[in-house]
């Protein structure tokens, strides 16, 4: 690895101890309600929809604050930009076939095309300038890794590929952290790699819970104190040795997932460009019907049966804390959407779960009314959630 890529490295792996040094704070602090909000490649494509997530993020930060009630802390979860992804495995497979000119070519192109998110969003010199070198620095690794001198032998290779579609994932975590800043939240970027400890199977690693839990409150916890909004890379993981992981295509709901069972969520929201779960695919469809309401046992039969509800890995993670899944629309945030969560009861006007009346207070104040839950009649024939499985 090059000095330039060396730093940006240990810059990487240590920038949240650097946050934690200075804060000075206990990560066994008291915790307020959790609320992760995890946002996909979609919701995150270009300046504008970036600043319109932000101030969705804002949102939710702010909630409550003028109540009795505490507002809730806030975890984001971020996808690499809808596309980039694609463009990163497609360097990967262009320097398999020895097309290294090529692959530059293209990791010149993808650190560009951040570089133009960054000037769109019209940060203060000081706070360009600074994010800039960020993403410069983490240009000149990816520019290593996609101009490698000799070519790669195919017992690094899906190592290699790792590392490449990490660099998205880190690219869309320090410009969100920015979009944050811009509009008052305090935000700091957080390499999932730093916390997130997985086995070495490259391209499908699997997080070691317990240890992930561990070191993942050591990280975010102290965070909260300061009302510092953590900014998380979906999708990768590392290795004990410090070699980076992804945890698959598609997994940056599990992701999200593992991020709020570390730190005690009480909701997780999947923004999308999506309404929410149908009973069939809307496009195809004209009797496609949303779904507003799936206990765990509905959500997992659905998806043990085929359907595109979420990552597998997503409802035994939430099960274990009777934590609340939302599937939304970042471009219809008013609209209720999806909601996933312990078995509910129908009553005469409303329906609702197990959880507080607090927690179903802040549903409220988020505009999230309660609604009848789906009858198993209503996706007898599958269910279908029409997200753009191209993201990470």
């Amino acid at each position: 690895m090059s000095p330039q890529g060396q730093q940006e490295a240990l810059a990487d792996n240590n920038l949240t101890a650097t946050v934690l040094s200075a804060l000075g704070s206990s990560a066994n602090a008291p915790q307020r309600e959790v609320v992760v909000l995890k946002f996909g490649g979609s919701s995150l494509l270009g300046t504008e929809r970036m600043l319109h997530a932000a101030r969705m993020v804002r949102e939710t930060a702010l909630q409550n604050r003028d109540a009795a009630t505490q507002p809730p802390s806030v975890v984001v979860v971020v996808s690499a930009m809808k596309g980039i992804t694609d463009r990163l495995l497609a360097i990967a497979r262009r320097l398999e076939a020895g097309c290294r000119t090529d692959a530059r070519r293209d990791a010149e192109h993808v650190l560009q095309i951040h570089l133009d998110v960054l000037r769109d969003l019209q940060l203060s010199a000081v706070d360009e300038q600074r994010v800039s070198r960020e993403l410069r620095l983490l240009g000149h690794d990816l520019l290593h890794d996609a101009s490698p001198e000799k070519q790669p032998p195919s017992a690094i290779r899906a190592a290699l590929y790792d590392r490449l579609a990490s660099y998205g994932e880190r690219f869309s975590a320090r410009l969100f952290a920015a979009a944050l800043e811009k509009i008052a939240v305090p935000a700091v970027p957080v390499s999932a790699s730093d916390f997130v400890l997985t086995c070495d199977t490259f391209r499908e690693a699997r997080p070691q819970l317990e240890e992930t839990r561990s070191r993942g409150r050591t990280v975010l916890l102290p965070l909260f104190v300061d009302g510092i909004v953590p900014v998380v890379t979906g999708f990768i993981g590392a290795t004990r040795d410090g070699r980076l992981t992804t945890l698959g295509r598609n997994s940056s709901d599990f992701s999200g997932a593992l991020v709020a069972h570390i730190v005690d969520a009480s909701e997780l929201v999947i923004w999308t460009d999506v309404d929410g779960v149908y009973t069939a695919n809307p496009h195809d469809s004209a009797d496609a019907q949303l779904l507003h309401e799936l206990s765990y046992d509905q959500a997992h039969a659905l998806a043990a049966a085929g359907a595109k509800v979420l990552h597998s890995s997503v409802l035994p993670l939430a099960a274990q804390t009777g934590m609340v899944v939302w599937v939304r629309n970042t471009f219809n945030p008013q609209f209720r959407g999806t909601r996933i969560g312990p078995a509910v009861a129908a009553l005469p006007r409303t329906c609702h779960s197990e959880r507080s009346e607090s927690a179903l207070a802040g549903e409220r104040s988020r505009g999230i009314s309660a609604s009848t839950p789906a009858s198993p009649e209503s996706f007898s024939s599958g269910c279908y959630n029409p997200i753009v499985r191209g993201e990470a």
